[in-house]
């Protein structure tokens, strides 16, 4: 029984992350929610030079927020800063490259980042989805290295920008989004699941699953509208701090029966953990 059940939540859920079900959702969105103007605010958006980070940055900088694309690949992310500045007439694009799962780099930029510019709107979009294991040039894993600690290291580095900043928000992973926005109570913390979407990454990591999906999936602006929303829009920090959020609604952070809860203490200790991995990276940092 607990199968079957699971298994039907499974389908319903995947249903609901198609191109049909933001479709679905879509009916019930208030379209003035994101029609603003958010000239003179800070936005920084990791891994935006394809997929939903460049689709997020685009939307912004088309309602006249100063974006900063952060990127691994130099020439991708020129190609991608030309196009959104041809598209939106925008000029207050800048690029940074910056590899997420070096946190030696990541110290680095952010430290320049904090005495060159002010931030208003933290974007955390960069990930990657590599199916055998590597290490990065410290040792660590890949996915681990950029998923979590690089994450982990970006939002830390800039909290203190950010808690300058009026109304200064922040995407992050569930766990994390949970923790900091207890810690950091001027600071809106959310997380969102974009859906399945037609990106680089999908087609790159999951080729058979994208090979049987590709005709219902997502867009990558249909992918990136609830970033948009939780950037931009007044009605999102109307919500609490800390929720998971999936086509603008905020949604449970697991599936009944999943049986994914992790005790405080775990939560707890990942946190530690993630903060003294992230302080031995910045000790040998050159600069810092």
């Amino acid at each position: 029984m607990s199968w079957y059940r699971n298994t039907v939540w499974f389908v319903k859920g995947l249903r609901e992350y198609t191109r049909g079900g933001y479709e679905s959702a879509s009916r019930r969105f208030n379209p003035a929610d994101v029609e603003v103007d958010v000239a003179g605010r800070s936005f920084l958006v990791t891994g935006a030079n394809s997929g939903i980070g460049k689709a997020t940055a685009k939307e912004i900088a088309r309602r006249g927020g100063t974006v900063h694309l952060v990127c691994r690949n130099k020439e991708r992310a020129e190609v991608a800063k030309e196009e959104i500045v041809t598209e939106t007439g925008n000029q207050n694009i800048f690029l940074h490259i910056v590899d997420i799962s070096n946190p030696k780099e990541i110290w680095k930029f952010a430290e320049k980042f904090q005495n060159e510019h002010k931030l208003n709107v933290l974007i955390n979009n960069a990930g990657c989805m590599v199916n055998n294991r590597e290490l990065t040039e410290d040792g660590l894993e890949k996915n681990f290295a950029t998923n979590t600690l690089g994450t982990y290291i970006m939002t830390t580095a800039l909290v203190p920008l950010l808690e300058k900043a009026a109304d200064a928000r922040v995407r992050q992973q569930v766990v994390l989004t949970e923790q900091w926005a207890k810690a950091y109570r001027n600071i809106h913390f959310s997380v969102m699941h974009p859906g399945w979407a037609d990106t680089p990454a999908v087609r790159s990591s999951m080729p058979d699953f994208y090979e049987r999906m590709k005709n219902s999936l997502r867009t990558e602006a249909q992918g990136a509208d609830t970033v948009l929303w939780l950037a931009v829009s007044a009605e999102a920090t109307k919500l609490p701090s800390g929720l998971f959020f999936q086509d603008r609604q905020p949604v449970p952070t697991h599936l009944p029966l999943a049986y994914t809860h992790s005790p405080p203490e775990d939560e707890e200790k990942l946190v530690e953990m993630l903060e003294e991995f992230s302080q031995k990276f910045k000790s040998v940092s050159p600069g810092i």
